[in-house]
């Protein structure tokens, strides 16, 4: 408004000049032509200065107009372009979170909150809503204060479930004409899946190399115990009584214990051959139930939910499913509310991928916090008539039809092994040596 108030002015005041120039020069010819005694016409000046100042306005209006669509026509691009950004920022596979610098969240897209698994974090400090001692505010903090770049960290992030996640994240700040840190950006991506697939393909090689190298081993263990236990059986065939009779009996039930470790080593160490026939869970459970409650007559068995098909060896499965449940058995034995061992079948999806999932739960003591980390590794027992290869060799099955199982101790009390099975196995897909990418 100021500005056409301005070119108005201007353009009377150039007007009026040059009018009266114009008047002045006019004036003078008519007095040399007038006759005397005659007074000068304003008629016809008046109507120009009229026609003259309407069609000013009139070309101002014009431009005023001009102007009006010229910022309307700027608005509604800005207003697309900032629509557009805010879409893009929507639908981005990673998480995205914007922080000022004053340390408040300004911006969450809905990716982040999955990641976070966190919602409403927009306008909140980020200290508050990732935890004051998260990995992933040390990293903001550190590029707010120094303006340290942080490209594709790993950083474990607990989230309201009390679940960990690992995150893969890339953090640089934002900075202003002077320099002056502004805030930050930071992407992030959920890399738990990855890992995990990564710790597979590196048990299934660690396998691999242990079964060539320990295979042959086992073998002339086996040779060798042979040898000592057919000396045995000739001494106390030729000693039926006395002292060296008895020390031959030993040495026969050491060689028996021996050889049942060394075959339990080489079902472990033996790499398996799995088919891709369909196996019914639900019948290889049965099997698993059966032979339990006669080896546990004690034991309340109970079984819950769907099993489903997977493709695998059902001897093998069998075996696995057998170990978990006769271990859930003995640890629920003497439970003071009763002995109850408890598999759950279900399907869930992991990604794109259908998952079978069984969990053998017992109501025993559980697992001692010292202990639940190492329960897989070879050779490990906390029985004292225990190989330790019982759950080596469990992992193993699991892992060679292409999935995982885990153990963790229930809230109610007791244990809980987790075996997932993917539905339909498929070849191994490429997976990155060192991290993923963001």
């Amino acid at each position: 408004t100021s500005f056409i108030v301005i070119s108005v002015l201007f353009l009377a005041a150039t007007w009026l000049a040059f009018y009266y120039t114009r008047r002045l020069f006019r004036h003078g010819r008519e007095s040399q032509s007038r006759p005397l005694g005659t007074a000068p016409s304003t008629e016809n000046s008046s109507a120009f200065l009229a026609a003259s100042m309407q069609g000013v306005i009139q070309k101002l209006r014009e431009q005023e107009k001009e102007l009006e669509r010229l910022h309307r026509l700027e608005k509604d691009r800005a207003e697309q372009t900032e629509k557009f950004s805010d879409e893009v920022t929507r639908n981005m596979p990673a998480g995205l979170l914007l922080v000022n610098a004053a340390g408040i969240i300004s911006s969450v897209n809905p990716a982040a909150e999955q990641v976070l698994e966190m919602r409403g974090m927009g306008f909140r400090r980020y200290t508050e809503a990732l935890g004051a001692n998260s990995g992933l505010t040390k990293l903001l903090g550190e590029c707010l204060t120094k303006g340290t770049i942080f490209r594709r960290e790993q950083v474990e992030h607990t989230s309201s479930k009390g679940e960990t996640h690992l995150l893969g994240v890339t953090v640089w700040p934002l900075r202003q004409g002077d320099d002056k840190i502004a805030g930050a950006i930071c992407l992030l991506s959920d890399l738990t899946e990855l890992a995990s697939l990564q710790q597979q393909v590196q048990l299934k090689e660690n396998l691999a190399a242990l079964g060539e190298i320990s295979a042959g081993i086992a073998h002339e263990f086996k040779n060798a115990l042979a040898t000592i236990s057919g000396y045995a059986q000739m001494i106390r065939s030729e000693n039926g009584q006395g002292e060296t009779a008895e020390h031959a009996e030993l040495i026969l039930e050491q060689t028996r214990n021996v050889t049942q470790v060394v075959g339990e080593f080489l079902k472990y160490a033996r790499p398996l051959e799995i088919p891709e026939e369909q196996v019914s869970l639900e019948a290889v459970v049965e099997r698993v139930v059966s032979e339990l409650r006669e080896s546990f007559p004690g034991v309340q068995i109970l079984t819950q939910g769907r099993f489903g098909l997977v493709a695998g060896e059902e001897g093998f499965l069998r075996q696995a499913l057998l170990n978990l449940a006769r271990n859930a058995a003995e640890a629920a034995a003497g439970a003071a509310e009763g002995s109850r061992v408890t598999i759950h079948g279900s399907t869930a999806l992991i990604g794109a991928a259908e998952v079978r999932q069984i969990s053998v739960m017992d109501n025993g003591p559980g697992i001692p916090a010292g202990v639940l980390s190492r329960i897989f590794r070879p050779f490990f027992t906390t029985k004292s008539q225990g190989t330790g290869l019982g759950l080596a060799v469990v992992q193993k099955i699991i892992v060679q039809h292409g999935g995982s199982v885990e153990a963790r101790n229930r809230p109610g009390g007791g244990a809980e092994f987790i075996v997932t099975l993917p539905a339909f196995r498929g070849a191994p897909e490429a997976v990155e040596s060192k991290q993923g990418r963001i």
